[in-house]
């Protein structure tokens, strides 16, 4: 199992690989550095300082002194599933991840520390109106609709038509159906008619999960319909440490790549990139 970290700015790609009773790491990588950023293939590059430990975590420090040697945590499986055991996973929610573990494509499904963030943004945030696009089969969704105030609204884009049937079953059963509006479509469609029907500017949070090649286009529409001061929230944004490796040049990863890129210049907000599952970038619309 590997997990990429990030501290102070500094973005690291996955460190360990998993070998039983022994974790060990030697590895070169590029950083970026806000804010002084420089195009991807000319990023900053300096070695790790890691320690190598029978069957404990790794840790790994910036060779930067200016950064204190920090020492940061690289997520191994044991450490991973004792934060797994201290998430509050509402029992319907376990449910649909179990049923949900059957399925094929179960990987696209959010991880239980994801959702939590998730929910706990949209209550910190006092959120009522919220908009997801990438249902699949709901686990987000429903984590989030969870924690809407009754007259809250969340407005769910899924294209696969079998998987938003799966999700609107679950929220049946969690009591929440009538504080989620489930459009099966295209997203870019759905966003485009939200904005033609007057709703700009009217949503306080988003969450995007869903075609990578489209973030840009996404995130451009959503900061239509978000309010100023509002929060959107994009996922695999580290894409399996993939965006750290200048050999991967596929499509997905070029598209994720540049969009990461295209944020740290984007004024009209601020984020913070955190690597909690694939990675998510929070962004709070100024």
């Amino acid at each position: 199992m590997t997990a990429s970290v990030i501290y102070a700015g500094w973005m690291f790609p996955p460190l360990s690989t998993f070998v039983p009773n022994r974790l060990c790491c030697t590895h070169c990588t590029t950083f970026v550095k806000p804010p002084n950023f420089r195009p991807f293939g000319q990023q900053k590059s300096a070695p790790l300082t890691t320690s190598c430990l029978s069957d404990k975590a790794l840790t790994t420090a910036a060779s930067d002194h200016n950064y204190g040697n920090k020492q940061v945590i690289s997520l191994t499986p044991r450490i991973y599933d004792y934060l797994l055991a201290n998430v509050r996973e509402p029992p319907i929610l376990r449910e649909l991840r179990e049923e949900t573990a059957t399925m094929r494509g179960s990987q696209m499904q959010v991880s239980p520390d994801q959702a939590q963030l998730l929910a706990m943004l949209v209550q910190i945030l006092g959120a009522k109106r919220c908009i997801e696009v990438g249902v699949y089969t709901g686990y987000s969704s429903l984590a989030v609709a969870l924690v809407l105030p009754d007259s809250g609204i969340l407005v769910a884009c899924e294209r696969d038509k079998n998987s938003l049937e799966v999700a609107k079953k679950y929220y049946d059963r969690a009591g929440v159906s009538h504080k989620v509006d489930a459009r099966h479509g295209l997203a870019e469609d759905t966003l485009n008619s939200m904005i033609e029907n007057g709703e700009g500017c009217s949503y306080d949070f988003a969450f995007v999960d869903a075609e990578k090649r489209m973030y840009q286009e996404y995130f451009e529409l959503l900061l239509k319909l978000v309010r100023p001061g509002g929060v959107i929230v994009i996922d695999n944004v580290l894409w399996h440490g993939k965006v750290a490796d200048p050999l991967v040049d596929d499509e997905k990863t070029k598209s994720i790549r540049s969009f990461n890129r295209a944020l740290m210049d984007d004024v009209r907000v601020s984020i913070s990139m955190v690597p909690v599952g694939d990675g998510m970038t929070i962004c709070r619309k100024r």
